[in-house]
């Protein structure tokens, strides 16, 4: 291509960095393109993880920080949260005049950056697009997708959705996801290289994890936001009566999550639980390490479904929230209670370590991402395609 094209990918809560972080790598060192980084949202804010400080060392240039999250953790602060991203998204791109701004999956306020766009007639490219989880993210996952001018989608199954959905099958990629890529290096060096009470602190007690442990990672159901403290207190139980060393990471900012962090906070005033330590977060690479090295995945992360897939990691999937997902071989899935969490964790415990699944691609997504974006004919402006 003769014009560089500028390329702004927009980063708005903890989770969606690794998601695409090998492909923001793979546009910074393509001769054709110029990453722009916008961080927004919570990605900015300590309380959720910020992660402002890891990009910078990971040797990305932050070129404007958008800060919109609206205190609450209720279905009103979600929307007046979206609300001010959208104004304030909407003077960035202005401001920095991207050639292809790039929205990650369906987190509730990634919607205001594909209208900032759309609206401004930027094309957009949306990430993992076409799945299925229900919650507030399916409604929020499709706008995305009908907003889009591009999509890379991280599964074949998506892939033919987002067709269904009216929308051009030149302009669809089956890239895989980004965060097998990391996944992928993961199994290159396996080995747990860091004490993570040391490189990490956060809270609680430090249970030993030479004879193996397990990882926590339960967020709220938008749906179901009035029950999320009744609902961790279930997984705090069981983890409480298996009493295997856990490392519990602290929930996102969706509705519900004021509700689990005070079940969290009260259980553990009420009930020391000397087998939990608490951390709000790690980088990308550490975490992934953490977890190839651990007995089991227990919550509702997506983490379970996409990177457990690959580095095939035994996973505990509670309740809704990720239903309707491709799987591998790894998951299991129960409801809310301890008995079954329980059960299920120890079912894993006594089994084989699952197959590994290239259901989420194979690692290569960033690259693929990249050489798209640098050849693929620009638009703003589409039909339905029935």
């Amino acid at each position: 291509m003769s014009a560089i094209r500028k390329v702004c990918v927009v980063i708005t809560a903890r989770p969606s960095y690794s998601r695409i972080k090998t492909a923001m790598q793979a546009i910074q060192n393509h001769p054709g393109l110029e990453l722009q980084v916008v961080l927004a949202g919570s990605a900015l804010l300590d309380r959720y993880g910020s992660i402002e400080h890891t990009i910078e060392r990971d040797g990305f240039e932050v070129n404007e920080k958008v800060y919109m999250v609206l205190e609450g953790e209720n279905p009103m602060a979600m929307a007046k949260t979206t609300g001010i991203g959208l104004l304030e998204l909407s003077n960035t791109l202005y401001n920095l005049k991207p050639d292809i701004v790039l929205v990650i999956a369906d987190r509730f306020e990634t919607i205001s950056v594909s209208i900032a766009a759309a609206y401004q007639n930027i094309p957009l490219v949306h990430v993992q697009g076409g799945e299925i989880t229900g919650n507030i993210d399916e409604k929020v996952r499709h706008a995305n997708t009908k907003l889009a001018d591009i999509h890379f989608v991280a599964s074949e199954s998506a892939r033919n959705r987002v067709i269904r959905l009216g929308e051009d099958p030149e302009y669809v990629f089956n890239t895989g996801c980004p965060s097998i890529d990391l996944a992928a290096g993961t199994l290159a060096s396996p080995n747990l290289s860091f004490d993570p009470y040391k490189k990490y602190g956060g809270v609680g007690e430090t249970p030993l994890l030479n004879e193996g442990y397990i990882i926590v990672m339960q967020h709220p159901v938008t749906n179901e936001y009035e029950e999320s403290r009744k609902q961790i207190f279930e997984t705090l139980e069981a983890a409480k009566d298996l009493n295997l060393p856990t490392l519990w990471f602290w929930p996102n900012v969706d509705a519900g999550a004021d509700g689990i962090s005070r079940g969290i906070r009260q259980y553990r005033e009420k009930d020391k639980i000397p087998n939990i330590h608490f951390f709000k977060n790690m980088v990308p690479e550490d975490f992934l390490e953490l977890l190839y090295n651990s007995k089991c995945l227990v919550g509702n992360s997506s983490v379970g479904i996409r990177e457990c897939s690959f580095l095939g990691v035994p996973t505990v999937n509670i309740g809704s929230r990720q239903d309707g997902r491709d799987r591998g071989p790894n998951v299991t899935d129960v409801f809310y209670s301890r008995i079954a969490i329980k059960d299920a964790i120890n079912n894993w415990l006594a089994a084989e370590r699952p197959v590994q699944s290239h259901v989420y691609g194979g690692g290569d997504a960033g690259k693929k991402m990249a050489d798209i974006l640098d050849t693929i004919t620009l638009r703003y402006h589409k039909k339905i395609n029935f």
